[in-house]
């Protein structure tokens, strides 16, 4: 897969699923805007690797409105054009309606505030720079929880989620004549550090005994897709919800 002409955007590249996607962007050729917001020696250590693709990496606390707004801002300063904007940073935070309300919506708020305030405006920017620019992509990683639902602890994750799967599929059935495509991943448990944090407290066999398969999905088993994505090959597909739960949920 050649990405050689590709200039793309990926938020929370510096850990977990955004990592091993940057990894295999950059070995594709791709420009990449690697965003982070406290590992910069991860995000640095991935741009040094790959010297050749002309990479950059970009801090941004997606939590801080005026910060997303600089981010975008200073990824077309530098490279000038964006191609794809694969919107990738979530945060999973536990907060049970046992609590009391005021603690329990404040994580909700917070959680809001990265996993869909943050999109919805990186959304209207990437809209406002690719129709001038004749087209462009975004690739949105939602859950298994949108479709399946999610335990109480999590109510605000799954709302979340649920809010950027309908802002995906809005976004191409709106913009697909201006010649902007849409994409939506869709994943199940991952083998990422959130993935261990959360078999710590729960136990591992809550986890495997969801599966069809015998291990947990990892993030290299995404990243071939969402190169296919970027890469122009999958644009008829725009709107379509690709679900890599490894069986946990067929729809």
């Amino acid at each position: 897969m050649d990405l050689r002409d590709k200039t793309i955007l990926l938020t929370g590249a510096s850990n977990g699923i955004g990592k091993v996607v940057a990894e295999f962007l950059l070995q594709m050729g791709a420009r990449l805007a690697v965003h982070y917001n406290t590992n910069k020696i991860s995000a640095n250590a991935l741009v040094n690797q790959y010297p050749d693709t002309k990479s950059m990496t970009f801090k941004a606390d997606l939590s801080i409105e005026n910060e997303v707004y600089q981010l975008f801002e200073d990824v077309i300063n530098h490279f000038g054009k964006i191609d794809v904007m694969i919107l990738n940073a979530g945060i999973f935070l536990q907060h049970s309606t046992q609590q009391d309300t005021r603690s329990w919506f404040s994580i909700w708020k917070d959680t809001m505030n990265v996993n869909l305030n943050a999109v919805g405006l990186l959304t209207k920017l990437g809209i406002d720079h690719f129709i001038p620019n004749k087209g462009g992509r975004f690739i949105y990683v939602a859950s298994r929880a949108v479709f399946r639902g999610e335990t109480e602890e999590y109510l605000s994750y799954a709302a979340s989620k649920g809010g950027i799967v309908s802002l995906a599929r809005s976004v191409a059935r709106s913009f697909g004549k201006q010649n902007i495509k849409s994409f939506i991943i869709a994943p199940g448990f991952i083998h990422t550090q959130m993935a261990e944090n959360f078999i710590a407290a729960h136990g591992e066999d809550k986890v495997m005994n969801e599966l069809a398969l015998n291990e947990l999905t990892k993030p290299k088993d995404l990243a071939p897709l969402i190169g296919l994505m970027c890469s122009g090959l999958m644009d008829h597909a725009t709107g379509a919800t690709i679900d890599v739960n490894a069986g946990s949920h067929i729809r």
